[in-house]
């Protein structure tokens, strides 16, 4: 199997899932427009890369994809309440958003307030269901949900978006805009990597192996957004390009430059895939993963 078809086929395994959860929550959720404002954002063609690296992980590691798929719908919900909230005229007041109107602009910001909120709490409830039918590996899948919190928290997502929102239109230094985006963009990421291996019991040296690999792509992923801010098309992205330097936001590319942040995309890409080795050739995926993160177009 090569990976383009290995990545349709863990998008597939997580788009049924979350398909399947939302008719549930239609046929038995009273409030019909919250249900469909909340799907439509989780259903609007985003790339799923933080629930397939969970799934690939868990495979990797010779687990079950379908056990931890609670887990991979779950920061898949986490990450499109971010997206809902992040759109708003409070925030980057966004008008599109993967190709379509950000959800404020469909249902209206009351809604979209509300609709993320309920997806964060969606996620959560669903971890906390999942982990309490885990029998004797409970201890574990509540190991793993505590991590999936604290990266979508004060210390974590939020943390980087408070910093985020607090810098725009000063010059950050290095160091900041690589906790911000270590924050805002890699902690979901990173979760994503950890959880099947906690979920599982790997050892303390694989986990320091897959912590690095999350971290790296986690930075690869911001460095190549910045890039594509720049050399992008609205076509490509789904959203207006040059957004960053209109709203005087320090990017890489306003640190380093285009070739210079092109060059770091190489480095970490390499320290990432490098980081994999002792998994063998079972990483192989992974490893591709880390290279699509930073040739992607969109």
């Amino acid at each position: 199997m090569n990976f383009k078809e290995e990545m349709r086929n863990l998008t597939t395994l997580v788009d049924d899932y979350l398909v399947k959860y939302f008719d549930r929550l239609n046929r038995e959720v009273p409030e019909k427009r919250l249900v469909e404002s909340m799907s439509y954002s989780v259903m609007a063609g985003g790339k799923r890369i933080r629930p397939v690296l969970m799934l690939a992980v868990t495979k990797m590691l010779s687990g079950d994809p379908q056990e931890v798929m609670p887990f991979a719908a779950a920061i898949e919900m986490i990450h499109t309440y971010s997206l809902i909230h992040d759109d708003l005229p409070a925030m980057d007041n966004d008008d599109y958003r993967r190709g379509k109107l950000t959800n404020h602009k469909v249902f209206g910001e009351a809604m979209a307030i509300l609709a993320g909120d309920a997806l964060l709490n969606e996620a959560f409830s669903l971890l906390f269901e999942a982990s309490a039918n885990a029998g004797d590996k409970m201890e574990h899948w509540v190991k793993a949900s505590c991590i999936i919190a604290r990266a979508a928290g004060r210390d974590g997502m939020i943390a980087g978006q408070v910093i985020d929102m607090e810098s725009e239109g000063t010059q950050v230094s290095a160091t900041k805009l690589k906790t911000m985006h270590r924050k805002k963009t890699g902690a979901l990421i990173t979760a994503s990597v950890i959880v099947p291996a906690v979920f599982l019991g790997l050892s303390e040296d694989k986990i320091k192996a897959l912590t690095e690999y999350a971290e790296n792509i986690g930075i690869a992923f911001q460095i190549r957004d910045d890039i594509l801010d720049v050399e992008g098309t609205i076509e490509e992205l789904g959203k207006p390009v040059g957004s960053d330097e209109r709203n005087r936001k320090t990017t890489y590319v306003s640190l380093y430059g285009l070739d210079g942040a092109k060059e770091m995309l190489r480095e970490v890409t390499r320290k990432a895939v490098e980081s994999l080795d002792v998994f063998g050739e079972r990483a192989w995926f992974l490893k591709e993963i880390a290279y699509y993160i930073a040739e992607r177009r969109n």
